[in-house]
């Protein structure tokens, strides 16, 4: 049975140029196979529509075959996937879109982004080809993934930017990259939401949770999706995980819990590899 979304709260969409996109998504890094494949039916029976996959993940066929099992109408989801950054180049990102188009068995992307920066392929070709491929109808939205206030910046002078999908939780700080996004009527989404479980280590966040008798985890993704133009793309395998993650959307923080969660220390980045840019902070 697929859950009917129509009697959650309007927190449930953040409303970016006129394009309704569910706050709450399903992440799928890391999941493979069978796994993924339940993962993904899982949450969609949950009340999840918005699954969000890459190139790199080498999961798109696993995440087509749990969206067609699922049952859900095309049309009721919203779905990103991202192109790796050593195929930034026009024919290559021709036939990466091509080949996720296949494996996620569906004719069009709701979001595709540039996965990372690559500063040795110029950002307007690459952002070029992005524009070919909404024209041709085969992606809706563009946008990128991984890029400092800087080269954010940059993107959105040479086109259409819709989204920026970055690291973002409370023990990491984005305000430059959310100054960027409220004044420009873009998307942040939030992908490691639970800092690969440091929420979950946290005390405040533990004595919030009490409070309203949710986990430190919950109250990590309701902060996040409180926030103005801000997505959450929460990933697990483990059923009860997919749900619990979900139910977030009958309690909110008051003024108090968030000078709690402001106090919490912002500069525990999780995902730093060699190949990263320069954050800016």
């Amino acid at each position: 049975m697929i859950s009917d979304n129509s009697t959650l709260p309007s927190l449930f969409h953040k409303k970016i140029r006129n394009q309704h996109v569910p706050a709450l998504g399903f992440g799928t890094y890391e999941l493979k196979g069978l796994d993924c494949l339940k993962a993904v039916v899982k949450a969609i029976e949950t009340g999840y529509r918005h699954v969000d996959t890459a190139r790199a993940y080498g999961n798109e066929v696993d995440v087509g075959e749990g969206l067609e099992k699922s049952g859900l109408d095309r049309e009721d989801l919203f779905l990103t996937t991202k192109v790796w950054h050593d195929s930034l180049r026009p024919k290559d990102m021709q036939s990466q879109v091509a080949q996720s188009l296949e494996l996620l068995q569906t004719d069009y992307l709701d979001l595709l982004l540039i996965h990372w920066p690559n500063p040795g392929i110029p950002l307007e070709e690459s952002i070029g080809a992005l524009k070919d491929l909404q024209e041709e109808g085969r992606i809706r939205h563009y946008g990128v993934s991984n890029f400092p206030p800087s080269l954010f910046r940059d993107a959105l002078s040479m086109g259409d930017i819709f989204c920026n999908q970055v690291e973002y939780h409370p023990c990491l700080q984005q305000d430059q990259l959310l100054e960027i996004a409220r004044e420009e009527d873009v998307l942040l989404t939030a992908y490691s939401p639970l800092a690969q479980g440091m929420v979950g280590r946290i005390p405040i966040l533990d004595e919030i949770g009490l409070k309203y008798g949710k986990s430190s985890q919950q109250v990590a993704i309701r902060w996040l999706i409180e926030q103005d133009q801000v997505a959450a793309i929460p990933r697990s395998s483990d059923p009860e995980h997919i749900e619990s993650n979900f139910d977030v959307f009958d309690f909110s923080l008051d003024e108090s819990d968030l000078k709690r969660i402001a106090s919490v220390p912002k500069d525990r980045r999780q995902i730093n590899p060699s190949f990263a840019p320069d954050w800016e902070a």
